[in-house]
């Protein structure tokens, strides 16, 4: 996988614009992804256009950056919620009675972080403050930094603060950010004692329909982390309605792993084409049309629960727009940054894209390599078979793969099946954990 972010400046564009590369070409899953596809540009002008985007999708991707594109564009308003409508602390329960958020492996986690009264905790993903409360109540003068790109959850760390006043230190921006806004909390290498990095999508961005991360609720067809901080950051209609059906489905292959991409991506184009796409149940009920009845749910989760068939599809786009696996590889770096020797890093992982790149990155391997198989892991790819068995480790492979930086536990922890069973969105999460030398 090639994530060596570059900023590379155009020369022959007079404009400030610049382009984020991803090294030129990004391979995952044996999937290789043309370089206009695999990152949008900041602010970008014809010229930028011109120079990365092959002529005959020239004015598909112009169309995506305008304004207003076309007047139903399907999004106008903000994401962010009126701080009437947010949840305080004595509001954290929904009308049915069930907890707002419930943290997944809060009780490992902080078995292993072992915080110490008076430590600095930085939670890289504070969300709603699920783990960085229990660390709170369970430690005595500790300081939590917490981290979040999404202005809802940063609200929610400025009240919190209220209540542990001198503890808790709110910080908004994405993991790749935090170099520059750290510092001015007093932060520097080595001056943290524990990170905690729980990767991937909220329960509370999942829940809240406005925000577009949902398949099963309607919403506008946003699913970007970060609301309306940035203006001209393509969501995810922009994404379906302006990419071709060459790059939609390379998308869906590599941030998806999705197998019927060219049908799906066939499916979403023939749809636009009639009218845009600008809904969560309107992408989901085209991509459910592309395949036979018989098959919408024939797909199992890991609870043997039928499973959407456009799941994968809604991964691909929100890992995309909001450019995750380059953020996580951000996020690893800053905590290995931070973190002073024998500090101790968390970080929870719900995907298979997520959990290879921490792996490799705590094995100290170099990510723009491509990632070292088994043997039977190249016997299942060329028999085209996938599985939970692909992810897990060979024990006998792992000795003599340690990192400069991290000692990191050989076996990776999953929740226990009380916790699944009592949180169903527990059931992908796997947790790996690792010591700075």
């Amino acid at each position: 996988m090639i994530l060596n972010i570059q900023t590379v400046p155009l020369a022959s564009c007079t404009c400030p614009c610049v382009l984020y590369s991803i090294g030129g070409i990004i391979s995952i899953s044996r999937v290789q992804m043309p370089l206009y596809c695999s990152r949008f540009m900041v602010a970008p002008c014809k010229r930028t256009l011109g120079d990365v985007v092959p002529d005959h999708s020239y004015r598909v991707f112009r169309r995506c950056w305008r304004k207003l594109w076309h007047p139903g564009r399907p999004y106008t308003g903000s994401v962010t919620s009126s701080p009437d409508s947010e949840f305080s602390n004595s509001e954290m329960s929904t009308q049915s009675g069930k907890p707002f958020h419930t943290p997944v492996m809060v009780k490992e986690v902080l078995q292993f972080l072992d915080i110490k009264p008076g430590q600095v905790v930085l939670d890289l993903t504070f969300g709603a403050g699920g783990h960085s409360k229990a660390i709170l109540q369970l430690v005595p003068g500790v300081t939590v930094v917490a981290a979040d790109r999404d202005p809802t959850a940063f609200q929610m760390a400025q009240r919190l603060a209220e209540v542990y006043p001198g503890q808790v230190k709110p910080v908004l921006g994405r993991f790749s950010e935090l170099n520059n806004l750290l510092p001015a909390l007093g932060l520097g290498p080595g001056g943290v004692d524990a990170a905690l990095l729980d990767a991937g999508c909220s329960s509370m961005q999942m829940d809240s329909a406005e925000r577009g991360f949902s398949l099963s609720k309607d919403g506008p067809l946003d699913m970007r982390m970060d609301g309306d901080r940035y203006p001209d950051m393509p969501c995810a209609a922009d994404v379906v309605n302006a990419l071709d059906q060459q790059a939609l489905a390379s998308v869906l292959a590599a941030y998806g792993e999705e197998r019927h991409t060219r049908k799906i991506a066939a499916a979403i184009t023939q749809a636009r084409s009639v009218y845009p796409i600008g809904r969560t149940l309107q992408l989901a009920s085209i991509v459910a049309g592309a395949f036979p009845v018989s098959a919408l749910y024939a797909r199992r989760d890991r609870l043997q629960r039928p499973s959407h068939v456009a799941t994968k599809t809604f991964q691909a786009l929100r890992i995309l727009v909001n450019d995750e696996l380059n953020e996580l590889h951000a996020g690893l770096r800053v905590a290995q940054t931070l973190l002073r020797p024998k500090g101790r890093l968390c970080v929870l992982t719900f995907h298979s894209l997520e959990d290879r790149l921490t792996k490799r990155f705590l094995r100290g391997e170099d990510l723009a390599a491509p990632p070292r198989c088994s043997l039977r892991q190249r016997a299942k790819a060329r028999l085209g078979l996938e599985g939970e068995e692909e992810e897990e480790e060979n024990e006998e492979e792992e000795k003599g793969r340690e990192s400069k930086y991290w000692v990191s536990l050989k076996k990776v922890i999953k929740p226990s099946e009380e916790e699944v069973q009592e949180n169903p969105r527990a059931r992908s999460t796997k947790l790996r954990t690792a010591v700075r030398r």
